[in-house]
């Protein structure tokens, strides 16, 4: 059994001949369609015709594109020090900033359809795209001139990705001074995150101060580079007509300020119910000012659960299988053919990711994992985004793309049901650690999220007038802790260094990738009462759900949710009558916030 993934699938090396033929492809594909341009976007006669050849062209062409950006980053995430893929990352960016005038001519070209929706209607292969084509339509108001936009993407290659590349180098290869069964060692940062989750109370606390000490080497390099990305934000931001990088956020995420709002007036409303589990712990662990950080994950001292790798695939797949045939198959799969790397190493970037390969109607899981129940769900987790890309597997490219707080949607539902089922089959002392891991999942997404918020939306504001020095930036994430977890945690034990941590923060295309957890957690928790109400009947609605979520805005797809509600509500209403359409079961709902 290999304990790292097998990319072949994709690419063999960057040496082989599909490598170079990809590549040579993704070269031309450019020219291509600057021709086409010139030739087709004079007026909009054949409207239909032009639409459909510029697609399958654009289609063509993303195809080796994409596969070479997926095989190049992949590599480097488990390998920092893999020069040929930073090499070939930085040349397909390149390739790939050649491909926004042609894309730009299209994209206001399309504005200029009147009857577009008409022209539309016309084709399946159109109709299949209308949501893609309607949302060009929908973001050209934000449109800068082709000029304009080839040259942004062209110095964003050696601006905000550049900063990225390095962040990523930086962090993965990190190594921590700490001592281990009295022995002195460099671990990889992301083996030293995972002791906090020990039940040795002294390594946590060791491990907490070992990874705070590690930050100090690259804290300027990392400031640097975030300080350059988000005013890279803000200037484009600005200069594309948005108010501010939250609204451009909200904008790309087919979400409404309204919706947010609401969501973090809920939170806050709530911060004191998770401020008492936090009071409850520090008590517990014998703090006396609030529950430190470095005891933010410490197990339960009663019943505890480790597993192994092949326990995990095991407890997993089981437990999938409950819910349905296909999800637990899809995650035997992921297992049987090696699409997961597990293990933390030098080099590897820490936490966890899942990366969907529609190109290959598959997915690759990076994990860093060390036998906690914490890892087990986070794999769970994973595997959920797996299944929410396997879902789409027959959509072409342009409809597999969802928004951000849909992400997390089929990801906390997978993990939602390894939790319950870890809970449901202990004795009681090992259901009640469990329990408590799951509140401390909770925590994070609710409150520490909440805290990276205030954070973000802060380090925006006071990014406008100046470069934040690493001391600004660690007063601020602080003050946004304290803000989040008030004085249940104890002030003196916080963590100044989260904004290293995180790599969301260093990415220009993922601003404010913070809140999308809660709202994804928030929807999950209701689709999984949903799941409860009604069994196996809502397996196919659930499949159908996530299939929507390349092709529709957030409402949308939510309205496929209350459209089960308001179903069951029907039936309630008519339960007593004579006679109704409805199941006559005995109907109940669980209110999803």
């Amino acid at each position: 059994m290999s304990l790292k993934w097998n990319l072949n699938k994709l690419l063999e090396s960057f040496n082989s001949k599909e490598f170079k033929e990809a590549y040579s492809k993704a070269e031309e594909g450019s020219a291509v369609l600057t021709e086409l341009a010139k030739k087709n976007f004079k007026d909009t006669s054949n409207a239909k015709e032009k639409i459909e050849q510029t697609l399958r062209l654009m289609l063509e062409y993303m195809e080796p594109l994409y596969k070479i950006f997926a095989y190049s980053t992949l590599t480097f995430s488990v390998n920092s020090k893999n020069e040929k893929a930073v090499q070939i990352l930085g040349q397909m960016r390149k390739i790939d900033s050649s491909y926004t005038k042609p894309t730009i001519l299209f994209e206001k070209w399309l504005c200029k359809i009147d009857n577009l929706n008409e022209v539309i209607a016309l084709s399946p292969f159109l109709t299949e795209n209308k949501f893609y084509l309607n949302e060009i339509v929908n973001n050209a108001q934000y449109l800068l001139d082709d000029k304009i936009e080839t040259l942004i993407s062209s110095m964003q290659n050696t601006g905000s990705k550049a900063w990225t590349t390095l962040q990523n180098k930086v962090s993965s290869s990190i190594l921590v001074d700490i001592e281990v069964d009295g022995e002195l060692k460099k671990m990889p940062l992301s083996a030293v995150r995972n002791m906090a989750y020990s039940p040795d109370k002294e390594l946590r606390k060791r491990s907490y101060h070992a990874e705070l000490n590690s930050y100090k080497v690259y804290e300027e390099a990392s400031a640097s580079a975030l300080n350059a990305i988000k005013g890279e934000v803000l200037t484009l931001s600005e200069l594309r007509g948005f108010d501010s990088p939250l609204a451009e956020t909200l904008h790309n995420s087919k979400m409404d300020k309204t919706t947010l709002d609401t969501m973090l007036s809920a939170i806050e409303e709530f911060l004191p119910v998770f401020h008492k589990y936090f009071e409850r712990k520090a008590k517990i662990f014998g703090h006396k000012k609030g529950l430190p950080f470095y005891d933010m994950f410490a197990p339960l001292p009663v019943g505890s659960s480790t597993f192994t790798y092949d326990e995990t695939k095991e407890f997993i797949t089981t437990n999938f299988r409950k819910f349905s045939n296909e999800l637990a198959d899809y995650a035997q799969r992921a297992f049987d053919k090696n699409w997961i790397d597990v293990e933390p190493r030098e080099g590897k970037s820490g936490g966890a990711f899942c990366y969907n390969l529609p190109i290959i109607k598959e997915s690759r899981i990076m994990m860093n994992f060390d036998g906690s129940l914490k890892n087990v769900t986070t794999l769970a987790h994973e595997l959920g985004h797996g299944y929410h890309g396997y879902n789409l597997k027959d959509e072409n490219l342009f409809n597999t793309s969802y928004p951000m707080p849909l992400a997390e949607t089929a990801s906390t539902f997978c993990e939602t049901i390894v939790q319950n089922a870890a809970i449901e089959s202990a004795d009681a002392e090992t259901a009640l650690s469990l329990l408590e891991a799951s509140i401390q999942g909770y925590a994070q997404i609710i409150v520490d999220i909440y805290s990276r918020f205030l954070f973000e939306s802060e380090l925006f504001e006071t990014r406008k007038n100046h470069e934040l020095s690493v001391n600004e930036l660690k007063d601020l994430i602080i003050k946004s802790q304290k803000t989040a977890y008030g004085n249940a945690v104890d002030h003196n034990f916080l963590h100044p260094y989260m904004w290293m941590n995180k790599p969301h923060y260093y990415s220009a295309g993922r601003n404010f990738y913070n809140f999308p957890y809660a709202f994804g957690l928030l929807f999950a928790k209701g689709l999984y009462a949903e799941y409860l109400t009604r069994g196996k009947s809502f397996i196919k609605e659930y499949d159908a759900l996530l299939n929507a979520t390349g092709k529709n805005n957030i409402t949308d797809v939510a309205k496929i949710t209350w459209g089960l509600f308001f179903w069951r509500i029907s039936c309630n209403s008519f339960y007593n009558t004579s006679s109704h359409p409805c199941d006559s079961r005995q109907l109940s709902y669980t209110y999803p916030f």
